[in-house]
């Protein structure tokens, strides 16, 4: 089931809502989780196809044209973030696994967090899924909100000084968050709500044949 707190549209002032076309980002990163990212992927292509002005891009920061995901699969083609973004979507990855791979590498060059911070100064909606969170935190974009992360790692996220919950989506306003992995297609949903009403997500449920 999904359950938002602490959305208040009066209280935010957001310009998305009823926004005729939006741009969106999705970075992928070595050892990103697969369906966090194609998820959300998924979702607004499918928004697309029943009419919404949406555009969606997988984008690589760090100037790689592929990258190969947490169980192996290649993302190709890629190119930079160019320009502005309504809406950034964050993924996770290789978290709980360790390594210098996935997130964990992502904060540590830095480079993602710089630009999700700018992005969301300049008016962006930014959203994480699942240990992609963990990214929105190192920006400092989860001060004074609460979020939510893989079930595995809320501790590590709370240790952080982060106020967390266990709802599968966390609307914060111009920030959102997501559980782990699935949780991705149900943030998608959401924020295709809050794009285009919905009708519309009635719609992209239907041809996902989603029922969560």
């Amino acid at each position: 089931m999904l359950r938002v707190g602490g959305l208040d549209r009066g209280a935010f002032g957001l310009r998305e809502w009823g926004m005729a076309k939006v741009r969106v980002a999705i970075p992928v990163f070595k050892g990103v989780e697969e369906l966090d990212a194609v998820g959300p992927f998924e979702v607004f292509g499918l928004a697309r196809q029943c009419g919404a002005g949406v555009e969606c891009q997988l984008v690589e920061c760090g100037g790689a044209e592929s990258v190969r995901a947490f169980h192996g699969v290649t993302m190709g083609e890629l190119g930079a973030p160019e320009g502005h973004y309504d809406l950034i979507v964050v993924p996770g990855g290789a978290w709980l696994a360790g390594g210098d791979t996935g997130v964990r590498r992502v904060i540590a060059d830095g480079v993602v967090p710089r630009w999700i911070a700018a992005a969301h100064a300049d008016g962006a909606v930014v959203a994480g899924v699942c240990t992609g969170v963990f990214v929105l935190e190192a920006a400092g974009l989860l001060a004074d909100r609460r979020a939510t992360t893989h079930h595995l790692a809320l501790g590590e996220l709370s240790a952080r000084g982060v106020t967390v919950c266990k709802d599968r989506v966390v609307d914060e306003g111009t920030v959102v968050t997501a559980g782990g992995i699935t949780s991705a297609i149900d943030l998608a949903l959401h924020l295709t709500g809050r794009f285009f009403g919905s009708e519309l997500v009635a719609k992209v449920r239907d041809l996902l044949e989603y029922r969560g």
